[in-house]
């Protein structure tokens, strides 16, 4: 098994992320994608799309085994949240 080792550093590799996606994959969002995972190779500039961030991960994998894999999820600020938010008033 070949072991990946970073080719980027951090901010690189973000920009690279967000370069592809602002580029590929936004312009055929639709209102339907929101709140979908996106995993994309930033090697490459291939892409899966998914509700669940596995199922987007493993196909691209399965793909592309050796992606380096920037993940987003679609209308969100950040892919994932640490711990819970509450609407409304406190009680």
């Amino acid at each position: 098994m070949e072991v990946l080792r970073p080719h980027y550093s951090r901010t690189q590799f973000a920009e690279r992320g967000q370069s592809i996606y602002q580029e590929k994959v936004k312009p055929y969002v639709t209102d339907r994608d929101e709140g979908k995972f996106v995993a994309i190779d930033i090697e490459t500039g291939d892409y899966e799309m998914d509700s669940d961030d596995y199922g987007a991960t493993e196909r691209l994998l399965q793909r592309q085994p050796t992606a380096q894999i920037w993940l987003v999820r679609i209308g969100d600020g950040t892919t994932y949240r640490i711990g819970g938010y509450q609407s409304g008033k406190r009680s």
